[in-house]
């Protein structure tokens, strides 16, 4: 995946008359993910250690950098001018590492905490968890009706199983043992 700076901007080039006006284009040549966090004024020394949840045993915490870019290629949608909009490009370089291991992408807005953006992509195993426990315990792939009424009530009843699970698991009613 590539990506301009977040200072490129695009160009438009004259019209010659004929046939529809040209799309603005970016003069840079794109870079991919690594050679931002690489190029970006100290590379590791611009990140942060941040703490994204508290774990079992202590607080899950690593060394991330984070900066605004804008994706090239074909999936980012251009605005009406044809600005492609600035996304965060988030790194995880963990100390002891050569280079950043993870690399995630997010639209969220630029004045949103560090922290924010590094807890949500860090939420994938939960989401991950969350889904296998719904297809193999609960059944979400089980149903074998064909209407949509049955196929409705059937996943509004995982569902609902899947909340009283939830919430139990949140609020045990005797402490678990250690």
């Amino acid at each position: 995946m590539t990506a301009h700076g977040q200072d490129a901007l695009p160009h438009q080039p004259d019209h010659g008359g004929l046939g529809p006006r040209p799309l603005p284009r970016y003069r840079t040549r794109p870079g991919a993910l690594r050679e931002h966090v690489y190029a970006d004024t100290a590379g590791r020394s611009s990140g942060r250690t941040l703490t994204w949840r508290t774990g079992s045993k202590a607080a899950m915490s690593s060394h991330f950098v984070l900066l605004r870019v804008r994706l090239a290629g074909r999936r980012p949608k251009p605005a009406a001018d044809g600005t492609i909009p600035l996304g965060w490009l988030i790194a995880q370089w963990p100390e002891g590492e050569a280079e950043p291991v993870k690399y995630w992408i997010s639209n969220l807005p630029a004045d949103i905490p560090a922290k924010d953006p590094v807890r949500l992509a860090k939420a994938r195993w939960r989401i991950e968890h969350d889904y296998r426990e719904l297809k193999t315990t609960l059944g979400l792939g089980r149903f074998e009706g064909r209407s949509f009424t049955g196929r409705h009530r059937h996943v509004t009843l995982v569902t609902a199983a899947h909340l009283f699970l939830t919430e139990q698991w949140r609020n045990p009613k005797a402490p678990a043992r250690a």
